[in-house]
C-alpha cells in the first residue's frame, strides 16, 4: 500500500509540474528568487495604510504625555513656591531663587515650548513685613490650546 500511494503521489507532482511549465499564467517557478514588483507594491501599500492609521494615535499620545508633564511641573513648582515662602518668610524673586536655595536642582523646561520660558506672576508678598513683592504663581508661556480646549497659559 505504501508503494502504491507514493507512486500516485509522484504522478501528481509530475503532472502538476508539466501543467505549470506549459501554462502562461504561472507566476513563479521553484527556481526563481526575490519578489515581484507587484508583491513589493502591495506590501508597501499595506505598510503605508498601517502607518497612516497609527500616526494620529501616536501624536495624540505624545501630546497627552506633554500635558501630563506640564501639569506635574506646574504643581511641583507651585508647591515649592509655597515651601520657600513658609521656610524663608518671603516669596522668591524668581524661579532661580528656588534653585539656589536647594528646593529644585534646575528649572524644568516647559514641555510644550521646550524652553525654560515660564510666565511668572508676581504679586504682593503676604509674608513680608516691609510690603515686598515676589513670585506668587507660574504658568506656561505657550500660546497653544490644550486638548481639553483651555490655553496652556491659563493652567
Amino acid at each position: 500500500m505504501t508503494g502504491k500511494s507514493s507512486s500516485n503521489f509522484g504522478f501528481r507532482i509530475s503532472h502538476f509540474q508539466r501543467n505549470a511549465n506549459n501554462s502562461q499564467f504561472a507566476i513563479r517557478h521553484s527556481h526563481s528568487k526575490g519578489f515581484t514588483l507587484l508583491e513589493l507594491m502591495i506590501v508597501i501599500s499595506i505598510i503605508i495604510i498601517l502607518v497612516s492609521v497609527a500616526l494620529p494615535q501616536y501624536q495624540k499620545t505624545i501630546m497627552h504625555t506633554r500635558e501630563t508633564i506640564l501639569s506635574y511641573d506646574l504643581d511641583t513648582m507651585r508647591k515649592l513656591l509655597d515651601q520657600y515662602a513658609a521656610d524663608k518668610g518671603k516669596l522668591p524673586q524668581s524661579l532661580d531663587d528656588l534653585v539656589t536655595a536647594g528646593y529644585m536642582r534646575d528649572v524644568p523646561k516647559d514641555p510644550i515650548t521646550d524652553n525654560k520660558d515660564w510666565n511668572i506672576v508676581t504679586g504682593d508678598d503676604p509674608y513680608s513685613t516691609e510690603g515686598g513683592t515676589g513670585v506668587t504663581d507660574v504658568h506656561s508661556s505657550s500660546s497653544e490650546v490644550s486638548t481639553a480646549g483651555t490655553p496652556y497659559s491659563e493652567w
